[in-house]
């Protein structure tokens, strides 16, 4: 019993991260819900309104899950890398939530047309407010899990799942401005942010240092 679970402690990093996360996101979506500072971009005026892309974007769920448990169980040390790398934009993204509340008015005020897609948005809608937005966590997700994915020895030598997260990482991406839950500024910063923990993530040897810190 001990050794199976010095085998899989690690996997506990998700459970316990995701506690912390989801009550913390739950407080901030009751608590701004008016008064605070709307997000927009002129850009945003021309984006139409796509109801199909709810596909992608519910898609998400399925394709981070994916790739933290594939890494979990068969790139340990990827495991850590993405753990690391999710947990801490997640993390800046509830504390500028929690000190700079904001929100957006792009939701239409009623559907161009009625169909499956458009019934799945309203669902969406009535359980997602337009609040705390930036960096959108459904573009940082999607661009951690693709660099995961170009990452892993056993994934990226196969083409097909190599261009296949691509191309679900651009479609949600899209779909997060398509479907109105994000501004075009949320994209742009979550690509920011993505970029600056990169290097601080994936490039420095923290082990190493401390290594030398402690001779």
């Amino acid at each position: 019993m001990k050794e199976q679970y010095q085998k899989y402690k690690h996997i506990l990093l998700v459970p316990l991260y995701g506690i912390i996360y989801v009550s913390w996101f739950a407080y901030l979506e009751k608590t701004i819900v008016s008064h605070f500072h709307v997000i927009h971009m002129s850009i945003d005026n021309y984006i139409p309104f796509v109801e199909a892309f709810i596909i992608p974007y519910f898609l998400w769920f399925f394709y981070i899950a994916f790739v933290v448990v594939y890494t979990m169980f068969f790139h340990k040390q990827e495991y850590f890398k993405i753990c690391g790398y999710l947990f801490t934009g997640m993390t800046i993204f509830l504390i500028i939530s929690t000190l700079f509340p904001n929100g957006h008015y792009l939701r239409p005020s009623s559907f161009p047309r009625e169909n499956i897609f458009t019934y799945m948005v309203s669902l969406l809608w009535k359980a997602d407010t337009p609040t705390n937005l930036f960096p959108s966590i459904h573009v940082f997700n999607s661009l951690a899990a693709h660099l995961t994915i170009t990452r892993c020895p056993n994934l990226k030598k196969r083409p097909l799942i190599l261009y296949g997260s691509f191309l679900l990482c651009v479609s949600i991406i899209l779909s997060t401005v398509f479907l109105k839950q994000h501004s075009i500024f949320d994209v742009i910063t979550a690509f920011i942010m993505a970029f600056t923990l990169y290097p601080l993530v994936y490039k420095i040897d923290y082990r190493a240092i401390f290594r030398t810190k402690c001779a």
